[in-house]
């Protein structure tokens, strides 16, 4: 199921035609109020959200899903006006996982929701990741610091397993930036920086695990 938000009908409506044509369910709603309501009732598989609604608007939206452990993992794509390059580094850096500049053709959308939702997808490989009194569950989609669940939002959740599939190798910010983000994120690598200060954050007492390599990037601590 993907929900759009987005106040223009014309433009839900087609949004809405073409991810059905594509075989997605989808749900369109004009503003936030109605869109906060469904997620009561129902969580999607990816949410689309127009920055630029009347009343609360994309960002803040966003923040509220990531701000609940019901939602913070929840892959969201934002849609933004062309050439409004700070909304789409902010909607990046608090948690979105693409971005759509407008106009943008319903081919695109529907490719760039499939690669949001493959990214979004557990490996089958290895189930459980451990490192010290970290642990990560591809298949739950979950990850514990000292026992405790941890709210990330899909790129940090996606950063740290990139870390601790290959502990104690050094990886460069582009590095990162590609694995997490994908080849065609045209965006700057402070937004490495910025998701890996978060991820810290939340992972309290084993944030420290993160380590930054000064002049080349960061690495998982390779531990027992």
């Amino acid at each position: 199921m993907i929900f759009c938000v987005e106040d223009d009908q014309a433009i839900r409506d087609l949004m809405l035609y073409a991810l059905r044509a594509a075989g997605f369910e989808a749900r369109g709603f004009s503003g936030g109020a109605a869109f906060f309501s469904a997620l009561e009732e129902e969580r999607p598989d990816l949410a689309m959200l127009d920055i630029m609604l009347p009343g609360e608007d994309g960002i803040e939206i966003l923040k509220r899903l990531r701000a609940s452990a019901a939602t913070a993992d929840l892959p969201v794509v934002m849609a933004t006006a062309r050439g409004t390059e700070y909304d789409k580094v902010l909607g990046l850096d608090l948690g979105a996982d693409d971005y759509l500049a407008k106009p943008f053709g319903m081919l695109e959308m529907v490719s760039r929701v499939k690669a949001v939702l493959r990214r979004a997808k557990p490996r089958p490989d290895q189930e459980v990741l451990r490192s010290g009194r970290l642990e990560l569950n591809r298949t739950a989609h979950t990850a514990l610091a000292d026992g405790r669940r941890l709210a990330l939002t899909l790129k940090e959740y996606e950063l740290l397993l990139a870390l601790m599939e290959r502990p104690g190798r050094v990886f460069t910010r582009e590095q990162l930036l590609e694995a997490v983000w994908g080849t065609g994120y045209a965006g700057e690598t402070r937004t490495v920086d910025v998701h890996i200060g978060t991820l810290r954050a939340k992972l309290g007492g084993c944030g420290a695990c993160i380590e930054t390599v000064r002049g080349v990037g960061y690495r998982m601590e390779a531990r027992e």
